[in-house]
């Protein structure tokens, strides 16, 4: 007897095994199109050639990092306050401050690619949110 229950007890472990031989045929390419993303992101870097950047896209991309939130000391945008001694040193002295860098922002804010009349523009936008009244070199062509 119990011969026989060992006998049954293999046979009863040995079914799940008798399929293992079958090859499923699957789609390969209906099975990448299932498992496809819910969305999709894509980037595109939108370049501009240097030398064009108005100030206010020179602001947005490289000084409100630290002047919007006034990080790292950086005088707040728009704060007057903060804004009016710098601008009392004229224009030509915040362009020099920006070029060479001063307190804890680098030459150009970090931005080695500007040229120098884009520096200017963005000084003059930047100066321009807190009441001076600087005018921004214009862009070639404009």
């Amino acid at each position: 007897m119990t011969q026989t229950r060992l006998l049954s007890l293999l046979a009863v472990l040995a079914l799940p095994l008798a399929g293992c031989g079958d090859q499923k045929s699957i789609d390969g390419e209906l099975s990448a199109t299932l498992t496809q993303p819910v969305a999709r992101v894509e980037l595109e870097v939108a370049k501009v050639a240097p030398g064009s950047r108005t100030g206010e896209q020179i602001y947005t991309s490289v000084c409100a990092a630290c002047h919007s939130s006034g990080v790292l000391e950086a005088p707040k945008t728009g704060d007057n306050a903060a804004w009016a001694p710098r601008i009392a040193k004229g224009f030509d002295a915040l362009v020099t401050s920006a070029a060479n860098g001063i307190g804890n922002m680098p030459a150009k804010g970090g931005a080695s690619d500007l040229t120098d009349k884009e520096l200017a523009r963005s000084v003059a936008y930047l100066a321009n949110q807190a009441g001076a009244s600087f005018t921004e070199p214009p862009v070639d062509g404009q």
